[in-house]
């Protein structure tokens, strides 16, 4: 499972020329899901970007988490975070999962993503067209990849 996590000013996803979700202060997480994914990936991602500390405290340092400072955070599905770029110009999917296996981890992600956040998450819609708007705030911008816990 790949996330790609944005802290954010705001962000928001539109589908279909009406706004789907939004959020201010807080992060955006793009989460891309491929056919090996667990139940324990869910449990180490959601965990780990809830307690990152890339939050400024009182004194500018990047010290607080989002559950520190209590803001929210929007899930898009991004199967193309497992683009393939080995061979050729036009990326390969092909380590991302099914729509058959990807809605409920997807599904999960966003339940589990809730209860360590302690309040409900923004999402997209799993295979939409989605327009997903954002303020990146800094920038900070971050890659967790569960199967390569650096």
């Amino acid at each position: 499972m790949r996330t790609l996590i944005q802290r954010v000013s705001h962000a928001s996803v539109t589908i279909d020329g009406a706004l789907k979700a939004e959020i201010r202060t807080g992060l955006l997480v793009f989460v891309g899901i491929e056919d090996r994914d667990t139940a324990n990936d869910i449990e180490w991602l959601t965990k780990k970007i809830v307690n990152l500390r890339i939050f400024d405290d009182e004194q500018g340092v990047m010290n607080r988490s989002i559950l520190e400072m209590g803001g929210d955070i929007l899930v898009v599905s991004q199967f193309t975070l497992h683009a393939s770029t080995k061979k050729g110009n036009r990326p390969s999917y092909i380590r991302a999962s099914k729509p058959d296996f990807a809605i409920p981890m997807y599904e999960k992600f966003c339940a589990e993503m809730a209860l360590q956040l302690g309040k409900d998450v923004k999402t997209g819609t799993f295979g939409a067209d989605m327009k997903v708007e954002l303020l990146n705030d800094g920038p900070v911008t971050i890659w967790i990849d569960s199967q390569n816990k650096e």
